[in-house]
């Protein structure tokens, strides 16, 4: 081989081991990658599922307002209705 020849060789050799050395960089950094979309997936699941005892837990203080309201309400009709029996007693 002449110089030449020699030189072009050895720029290719060059050119190969970086693009391999990118090979190695780009798999290790897709392996990262994958780690942290776990990661991430797994904080979802959690959150997914806090979020589900969380929609649960309104939906019961909801149902206990709403108690809360009709006993109220009942305890104000009952006011209204004794309010109206004094009256009526007064006259």
């Amino acid at each position: 081989m002449t110089a030449s020849g020699l030189e072009k060789f050895a720029n290719l050799e060059d050119k190969l081991h970086r693009i391999v050395e990118l090979c190695r960089k780009l798999k290790d950094e897709k392996s990262g990658l994958k780690a942290e979309l776990d990661e991430l997936a797994r904080q979802v699941d959690g959150l997914k599922i806090e979020n589900s005892k969380l929609e649960a837990k309104i939906s019961r203080l909801n149902e206990d307002r709403r108690l809360m309201r009709e006993k109220v309400e009942g305890m104000l009709d009952a006011i209204a209705t004794l309010e109206l029996e004094a009256e009526s007693l007064k006259k």
